[in-house]
């Protein structure tokens, strides 16, 4: 490639891309997957930033009548010559986007509905010149764009019977049946379900999808995507004309996301081999069907980044286009046993899970098992294989992901360990005092009833700082006082010195991680021999400082020792 094409970030259109000079990894062959694995109805769903809209524009831009063939030259289908020449811009086609359905009640998501509806039938204007409608039929047409004062005029009961309605007009106007495709389609549940209008939304998507997509003689096929798998009896019941294509089906499992092969010839374009293995660590890891899978939206973003900065670090692209709130909903409900678990998949392990891939959005937080099934779902974990009676292997996919689990984490152990401030008060002052003991009850129960990021596998050195951030944590709650990590001090860096709210009083603190519960004993020895040796507590006494105690304590996975003595001057 002599010209380095724009990297499309955050473009969705399919036609701009083309003909914009954009970059595009080709995901044409998901036409002729399409038509080869035929159905009437088909679901595709995917965790978000995955390629979803994208998809939808490239199949509006193939089928529809008036679409500019030279999109497509150059890319695998247009290859195939004699499926071109039957379906390549053959077919009226009706594409709405159900991202912008949401709203504080249900009537103004449904009036965010119509708005929808009515805009896309606006795009069909030529129907009332048609002379292949009757007055009745444009009648009914008028019906779908009326406004009054700037506001669609449409009601509910035309709105359920909305698609059904134009994709007739279309299929009249043509003579050929429409294709439909409905992108984001779970989202305005989702909505409604976070703002208690829930079951009055089910019944509206229920009436359109009913009538749009079962048994609409008007309908070539339909496509549908998604983040979740609701299930059938919530929104399309009856419907037997219905394929789900999910995450674990092997169907089209390489045409949302990018392949190593497709990121690998991304950054040969850019000349940015050298990058592959912190782009594999950070945005690999999905596995859908019999494919593993990139993020696209990380990769483009830290591509594009790294063009005019090969020094710069991978970011957390995905994680910061949502509130993440599904992690922390699991987070906060995780009893002692899930807390287990969430503590061996960040630390790089794999649980075994029975999930439900199909879920009403109220049947959510009915167990933690369910939302289990949705972060699988939604891609904050992901499978390394099944066991023999069905459970899936679960892992986080990537260093990204992890830290989404991180933060909430982090966060969930500030509100709870924070709630209870009597006894967070009542550590505070044994630390004062030099009360050992008293330390140690505190932060073996802490230890015991949080959920860990320590690294029990990684280096002495990376667990001592998860536990240095674990304590310095505490102590930093306490506004009245001055705490400094890794400070300058005597003849050395201490790890962390504390200057009380007692002005002639302080703290030096030597942090320990042994590989055994046998060593804290004498681990907690050598920090306070090395406190002695480099002299830590001069940093105090050169601020006037000289009730001083000095605390070795050492960390063994969650348990931990204590030893306090007071230093002379």
């Amino acid at each position: 490639m002599n010209k380095q094409l724009k990297l499309p970030v955050g473009i969705d259109s399919f036609e701009e891309i083309r003909k914009s000079e954009f970059y595009y990894v080709d995901k044409t062959r998901l036409v002729e997957q399409l038509l080869e694995n035929w159905g009437a109805v088909n679901l595709f769903t995917r965790p978000r930033r995955f390629g979803k809209t994208l998809n939808m524009s490239m199949l509006k831009c193939f089928f529809e009548i008036g679409t500019d063939r030279t999109l497509f030259d150059g890319l695998y289908i247009a290859e195939k010559q004699t499926l071109c020449e039957q379906y390549l811009g053959k077919f009226p086609v009706l594409f709405i986007s159900l991202k912008g359905v949401d709203g504080e009640s249900f009537e103004q998501a449904s009036y965010a509905f119509t708005n929808i509806v009515a805009n896309e039938a606006r795009r069909f204007a030529f129907l009332l010149a048609s002379d292949k409608l009757t007055e009745k039929d444009k009648d009914e047409y008028r019906a779908l764009i009326a406004m009054r004062e700037g506001i669609y005029t449409m009601d509910e009961k035309i709105l359920v019977t909305s698609l059904q309605k134009l994709s007739g007009l279309l299929c009249k106007h043509y003579a050929k049946q429409a294709i439909l495709l409905i992108d984001e389609y779970d989202v305005p549940l989702d909505k409604a379900f976070q703002n208690g209008y829930y079951r009055e939304m089910v019944t509206l998507l229920r009436g359109i999808f009913g009538n749009a997509l079962k048994s609409n003689p008007f309908l070539k096929f339909a496509v549908l995507t998604g983040c979740l798998r609701v299930s059938k009896e919530s929104i399309f019941t009856g419907m037997n004309n219905f394929k789900v294509l999910s995450i674990t089906d092997p169907r089209f499992d390489e045409q949302f996301g990018f392949t190593e092969a497709e990121v690998s010839q991304l950054l040969t374009a850019y000349h940015l081999e050298e990058h592959l293995p912190e782009i594999k660590e950070w945005y690999d890891g999905y596995r859908f069907g019999d494919a593993d899978v990139y993020c696209p939206w990380d990769v483009i973003n830290y591509v594009d980044l790294l063009r005019y900065d090969a020094q710069a670090k991978p970011q957390a692209y995905w994680i910061n286009t949502s509130s993440n709130a599904l992690v922390k909903r699991f987070v906060d409900k995780a009893d002692k046993s899930t807390r287990d678990e969430l503590e061996r998949l960040v630390a790089g392990e794999q649980i075994e899970k029975h999930l439900r891939l199909d879920l009403t959005y109220d049947e959510i937080d009915n167990s933690i098992e369910n939302l289990w099934s949705v972060l699988f779902t939604t891609g904050y974990l992901t499978q390394a294989g099944m066991t023999e009676d069905g459970a899936y292997k679960l892992i986080i996919p990537n260093a990204e992901v992890r830290e989404v689990y991180k933060l909430q984490i982090q966060d969930w152990f500030k509100r709870t360990v924070f709630a209870n401030t009597e006894q967070l008060e009542l550590f505070w002052q044994a630390l004062a005092k030099g009360d050992a003991k008293a330390v140690e009850r505190y932060l073996n129960k802490t230890l015991s009833n949080t959920i860990s990021l320590f690294d029990i596998k990684g280096q002495a050195k990376d667990r001592e700082n998860s536990y240095h951030l674990f304590l310095a944590g505490l102590l930093i709650g306490n506004a009245e006082w001055l705490v400094r990590s890794n400070r300058e001090a005597g003849d050395g860096f201490a790890d962390i010195i504390v200057e009380t709210d007692d002005p002639d009083a302080g703290l030096v603190i030597e942090l320990k991680s042994v590989s055994g519960i046998t060593e804290l004993d004498s681990a907690c020895a050598r920090a306070l021999q090395q406190i002695h040796e480099r002299h830590y507590d001069e940093y105090l006494r050169d601020e006037g400082r000289e009730d001083i105690w000095a605390y070795g304590i050492a960390f063994y996975k969650k348990r931990c020792r204590v030893m306090a003595e007071r230093l002379e001057g």
